[in-house]
């Protein structure tokens, strides 16, 4: 493994708010061994974040190895992240993605995501679940972000 990407400034912080993590959290990874500059770099920052925390577990998965399981979660490029949740029962599908690295301010989208998928609640509120439970058409909502 390289140097480490997460200084320990980094460290402790993402350590202290991840002591507010209520129930576990699943990370997949899907990386490719040819044609993705940042996939090492991404499956390392996501190695380095999930032993900040005993709740948090991380699955690593090749794009073209484990075609299954990348169309299950309908992950077409990489390197991606997908986010999942406990029920109680089973891991659940949220349909969170990041692609690409989650580096500057998306590491901080990272960090929250992966609280707020561990406390089971969106922070959404009544009128907006309202609103979303009325939804009767698939939605496909993308956020891109460029590195600055």
């Amino acid at each position: 493994m390289s140097e480490k990407i997460l200084n320990d400034a980094i460290v402790q912080q993402v350590r202290s708010a991840f002591q507010k993590l209520v129930g576990p959290v699943g990370i997949l990874f899907f990386g490719t061994k040819n044609r993705c500059e940042y996939c090492g770099d991404t499956r390392q920052l996501l190695e380095e974040v999930v032993v900040l925390s005993d709740k948090l577990s991380l699955n690593i998965y090749d794009l073209e190895e484990d075609a299954e399981v990348a169309l299950r979660y309908r992950v077409d490029k990489t390197p991606a992240i997908v986010i999942t949740g406990s029920d109680g029962k089973q891991m659940v599908d949220y349909g969170i993605r990041f692609y690409g690295i989650p580096a500057g301010h998306e590491f901080s989208a990272l960090i929250q995501a992966l609280m707020l998928v561990s406390e089971g609640d969106s922070g959404l509120q009544p009128k907006t679940r309202q609103f979303l439970r009325e939804l009767n058409q698939p939605v496909h909502l993308q956020v891109f972000s460029t590195p600055t």
